[in-house]
This record gives structure tokens, C-alpha cells and sequence, in this order.
């Protein structure tokens, strides 16, 4: 599993002309999620996610977590993200989970962050989407399970 992660002061994804998702103060994720993946990579990403202490204390240091902050999350399926450039012109995607497999995953993803009290907003799996987004800091990472 693979989640890239933009600290963002407001975003919003937009499909077919309606905003499907938005937040405030939180993070937006772009994820994806590979065969190999199972539902213990999904809990060791989503508990490495909401714990990050990635957000700034009193003193502009990042100290404080998702959960510190009380902020949200705007979770966008991404299966690009396992796209490989390395030969050719056009990625190919053979390490992207079938359609069908990681739609399950992220549902269960978006569940479990859930379950640890924070608000998550999602994009529509599958779906062509417009992602807006005010990244704050700028602050982007990668978490992965493996």
C-alpha cells in the first residue's frame, strides 16, 4: 500500500460537476494499493497516518498529529500510484490491485481511519475526479506498508 500524503489547508474532489468530498484542516491522501496488500498493511498505514506528528505546535515545530489537531481527512483512490515508468512511454499498471480487490481495501481504509474518530471525506472510486487542494506548508509525504 502506498498513500501519498499533502498536509492541506482546504481541498475538495469534484465528479461530474459536484463535489463529492471536501475538508478543511487535515490531509488530503492519494492512495494506492497493490495485490499484495491485505488488511495489515491497511492498519499499519492508516495508524501511521492519523499518529504523524506533522502538524506545527505553538512554536512552528511539527509536533502534533492528525489526531492533536482534531483535523480531517479527504481520501482519494489512486491506482497510478503503482504505475511503472521505467520502460516505454505509457506506465504500464500491473502492480495495481484488480479493480475489484482494492475498492474492498479502501473501503477499508476509509473505515479504519474511521474507527480512530477522525472525519474522512472520499473521492468515487473508479471515477475521472478534479482534486483541489491548498497544500499547507508545503507539506507532502509517502507512507508505505512495506
Amino acid at each position: 500500500m502506498r498513500v501519498v500524503l499533502q498536509r492541506t489547508k482546504q481541498s475538495s474532489v469534484t465528479v461530474d460537476g459536484e463535489v463529492v468530498g471536501q475538508i478543511q484542516k487535515g490531509l488530503t491522501l492519494l492512495v494506492g494499493i497493490t495485490h499484495e496488500d491485505t488488511n495489515d498493511d491497511v492498519d499499519y498505514v492508516a495508524d501511521k497516518i492519523v499518529n504523524l506528528r506533522i502538524f506545527e505546535d505553538e512554536e512552528g515545530k511539527m509536533n502534533h498529529s492528525l489526531l492533536d489537531v482534531e483535523g480531517q481527512i479527504l481520501s482519494i483512490s489512486q491506482f497510478t500510484l503503482y504505475g511503472d515508468c521505467r520502460k516505454g512511454r505509457r506506465p504500464n499498471f500491473m502492480n495495481a490491485a484488480k479493480p475489484e480487490a482494492a475498492k474492498e481495501l479502501y473501503n477499508y481504509f476509509n473505515d479504519v481511519l474511521r474507527t480512530k474518530g477522525i472525519d474522512v471525506q472520499t473521492g468515487k472510486f473508479g471515477a475521472m475526479m478534479d482534486v483541489e487542494l491548498v497544500n499547507d506548508g508545503p507539506v507532502t509525504l509517502i507512507v508505505e506498508s512495506k
